[in-house]
């Protein structure tokens, strides 16, 4: 598999008991269907959480279910390279 790897940022809040978190940067690898394979979400604050095949969910979400290739929306704005995406992937908790 030839994953392709995405960037988003989302100026929205979560909603939920961890709102103050603030905003985030959300970091996809999907699969040839667009369906995220290893996800990271680096919140404003500083929680960064990580989901993919060994780590699939915890208290505070999981990895996306759906594809990210939506007809509505264009995501070729938000490709970024492997190198890029393996950077944030290996980072240390707050780094």
């Amino acid at each position: 598999m030839n994953g392709q790897f995405y960037r988003r940022r989302w100026d929205e809040s979560r909603g939920d008991e961890f709102d103050d978190w603030g905003h985030s940067v959300w970091y996809f690898e999907v699969d040839d269907d667009g369906c995220p394979v290893r996800q990271v979400e680096v919140y404003d604050a500083g929680p960064v959480l990580r989901y993919g095949p060994e780590h699939k969910e915890d208290r505070y979400g999981g990895l996306g279910q759906a594809s990210l290739f939506d007809p509505d929306e264009d995501w070729k704005q938000f490709v970024i390279t492997r190198d890029m995406f393996e950077r944030v992937w290996e980072s240390p908790p707050g780094g």
